[in-house]
């Protein structure tokens, strides 16, 4: 940091004369006001200036042996900016006259001198020398914010000749700053910059200021965003600019703002996908509550009379499947919002893109990701052998993520860049790490690095407006009845939830890449927890442990939806299950505690009144032994207890059972 000199402090004035009473004489003169050092001679001055940088005044007799005053303030400017007063007798004139011309003093006086004359001048002398300290640190400061600033600076004259810029702009004219010097911006550019600059004259004629956003080519051949703002100097001020020298002159600002561009392009995206989940949400329990009785009505119908008909049964396998796919696809709309089956863990990205390369080399999909995926998208498995994988030979940090959601997210996107390549094409999946996300700050569990793995081909790209669409939910780019449209919904909701970011790129003819962004872990954090090898089971694995339950039978249904609460005291019934109902939390916790054969409560979570986690709540404050199975089409599972045992609807006769039967086992 620079200090300006404090002019509260008493300057230092060196005077230099050989005779002593001169010296003592002007010591006793300037003691006063300022801090004196004294010399005899100009050799011996020279050596105090340098020991002394913050000298402020120079007072030298001109005749002294050996070297004289003007000789020795001539060297004394090439140490010192001090002020310079010479003191001379009147044969010295012509001397004195030499040395205000070369600008070698600032001052002279006769000898003898008159003391209010002299003090005159040393004051001036001194407050000229901080005023130049100062301007020449405002210089300094105003020439290290120029060459630092993240964007190109620059200043015209009256003549639009660019008298200063920094090395950011000059490099967008590709020279350098001595080469753009004197030169007038018309004669640097062409092309867009020179329209840009033909339309910003009539806007800086008549308000003086003149802002556009264009793409221009940058070095690589990459088209870049860039804002260029231009500012007459005179419109930066209340009144008019008196100086005919300042009113023309102008500043050029250029701002390469792509990357901030992109960032709220990818916060719009973000607050789309975060509104679109909200309203999804806000439905999903209505449809599956509407799906789960559907479905289930149709069971108990097959176990009250089957259909005998051939046609009867087959309308009837129809309505089945209808209703199971419409399950599927509200779980799929749902997870790009919220993913329900995440299990994160500390994960080595190389290890499972080595797996995903192995199967996929062999043309052998797993069952997990031909269940996780729709059947037809996993036909012709040996077309997959042609993707080409890209390791790193160095290790890369961990991140924390599901295993199995990265695997099947990026075997979806090779489906992708396949199916966008229909004359066969060149399909890649390489990893790597990157410095930083900009835009993004990670916590301090993650070490700041940012781990990405990229899947591209060379097929038919996709326009500016495709591509600000993709992650819409059923929105497809392919032909009609190939596809969902909830893919790269799902796989944007997957990233987001592990803190990363996904990232598009792609031209029309061009091909696409897309990039997935996980911040990696802090070596400390990683250090302390091994990796685990693949997801958990299934949903009750992570249930608690449940104490002895009574003998009783008694199983309570709580749902608010009738046709749920039918189908679900249906299916036990049938069972063999004495069934109790109940229309809402409270009424569940009342028979709770009217009905103490009760063994099991079945209680949906998303409930008016009082939800099922409170309901819970309360009945445990009755019964802490009681357990308690949830269902739900769509909630916060964050207002339920850990390593609860939950339900997804539309849920199977089979898949209720067997939930309460291990239940009621445990």
């Amino acid at each position: 940091m620079i200090t300006l000199p404090d002019l509260k402090q008493r300057p230092i004035v060196l005077v230099v004369d050989d005779e002593p009473e001169i010296l003592v004489a002007l010591t006793d003169l300037l003691e006063g006001a300022y801090h004196v050092l004294s010399a005899s001679s100009g050799e011996q001055g020279l050596a105090l200036l340098r020991e002394n940088p913050d000298v402020a005044v120079i007072i030298s007799d001109q005749r002294m042996p050996g070297m004289t005053g003007d000789v020795f303030l001539a060297q004394a400017r090439d140490i010192s900016g001090a002020g310079a007063i010479l003191l001379t007798g009147y044969a010295d004139i012509s001397a004195v006259e030499a040395a205000l011309n070369r600008g070698q003093i600032s001052f002279f006086a006769y000898k003898p001198w008159d003391d209010e004359t002299l003090l005159s001048m040393v004051g001036q002398a001194a407050a000229r020398y901080f005023l130049e300290k100062e301007l020449e640190c405002e210089q300094l400061l105003l020439r290290g914010l120029l060459e630092n600033l993240p964007f190109g600076l620059a200043f015209k004259d009256q003549n639009g000749c660019f008298i200063r810029l920094n090395q950011q702009m000059a490099r967008e004219f590709g020279r350098s700053v001595a080469e753009c010097l004197g030169q007038k911006e018309e004669d640097l550019v062409n092309g867009p910059r020179q329209e840009s600059l033909e339309e910003a004259q009539q806007a800086l004629e008549t308000s003086g200021r003149d802002q556009q956003v264009l793409q221009l080519p940058g070095p690589d051949g990459q088209n870049r965003w860039h804002d260029l703002t231009r500012v007459r100097l005179d419109s930066l001020r209340n009144a008019p600019v008196r100086s005919g020298l300042l009113s023309d002159y102008s500043i050029l600002i250029d701002r390469d703002v792509t990357d901030l561009l992109g960032l709220e392009q990818r916060l719009r995206q973000a607050q789309k996908m975060q509104a679109i989940g909200t309203l999804a949400g806000g439905i999903a329990h209505d449809f599956n509550n509407l799906l789960t009785a559907i479905q289930g009505s149709l069971e108990l119908v097959q176990d009250l009379e089957p259909p005998r008909e051939p046609g009867v049964a087959r309308l009837y396998q129809n309505a089945m499947e209808a209703a199971r796919r419409g399950g599927t696809l509200t779980r799929k709309l749902l997870d790009f919002s919220r993913p329900r089956h995440l299990v994160c863990q500390r994960v080595e990205v190389q290890d499972v893109i080595q797996n995903l390369q192995g199967f996929m080399k062999q043309g052998k999909v797993p069952e997990d990701i031909r269940d996780a995926l729709d059947s037809a998208l996993v036909e012709g498995s040996g077309r997959f052998s042609s993707v080409q994988f890209v390791l790193p030979e160095e290790p890369l940090p961990p991140v924390w993520t599901d295993p199995v959601q990265l695997e099947l997210a990026v075997f979806s996107l090779c489906i992708n860049a396949i199916d966008a390549q229909p004359e066969g094409g060149k399909t890649s999946v390489s990893v790597r790490q990157v410095a930083r996300l900009l835009g993004r700050h990670v916590g301090k569990d993650h070490a700041g690095a940012w781990v990405v793995v990229q899947v591209s081909d060379r097929g038919v790209g996709m326009t500016e407006e495709m591509r600000a669409r993709i992650f819409d939910p059923f929105f497809t780019t392919k032909d009609m009845g190939q596809g969902t449209g909830l893919g790269l919904s799902m796989i944007y909701g997957f990233i987001s939830h592990c803190g990363g970011e996904v990232r598009v790129e792609s031209t029309p003819g061009g091909g696409t890449s897309v990039e997935l962004w996980f911040p990696a872990m802090d070596a400390q954090l990683s250090a302390s927890i091994p990796p685990t090898a693949g997801a958990s089971g299934n949903a009750t694995a992570n249930m608690r442990t449940l104490a002895a339950t009574p003998q009783g039978r008694a199983i309570l249904v709580v749902d608010d939806e009738p046709g749920v609460r039918a189908v679900t005291a249906g299916f036990l019934s049938r069972a063999g299950y004495e069934v109790l109902e109940s229309a809402s939390g409270a009424e569940a916790v009342e028979t709770v505690r009217n009905r103490p054969d009760i063994a099991l409560v079945v209680m949906d979570v998303m409930m008016p009144g009082m939800n099922g986690g409170e309901a819970a709540q309360r009945i445990h404050a009755e019964r802490a032994e009681l357990p308690v199975l949830f269902v739900t089409g769509y909630a916060d599972l964050g207002i339920l207890p850990q390593g609860v045992a939950v339900l997804h609807k539309p849920y199977t006769r089979d898949a209720l059972l067997g939930d309460v039967k291990a239940m009621l086992a445990a």
